[in-house]
């Protein structure tokens, strides 16, 4: 089963190099804050992620779409 398909999963997707960049000078932050996604999780194996990548999670409620960051982490 893919994990990514499921419909209670948002949407995620791996950022590259100049789009993290562009975030962590955003908010003026390093990436370890962010909250974390371990490495094993099943949606970071889908991906194919690896320590420090960040995770862009698209969710969606009443009140509107919204954007989330996570970085991978070690087990």
């Amino acid at each position: 089963m893919d994990v990514l398909s499921y419909h209670l999963v948002p949407k995620m997707e791996k950022i590259n190099e100049s789009e993290k960049n562009r975030i962590l000078k955003k908010y003026g932050i390093n990436s370890s804050q962010f909250p974390k996604l371990k490495i094993n999780d099943p949606a970071a194996v889908a991906l194919e992620a690896e320590a420090g990548d960040i995770i862009k999670i698209e969710r969606e409620d009443k009140t509107g779409k919204y954007l989330t960051y996570k970085v991978v982490v070690g087990k």
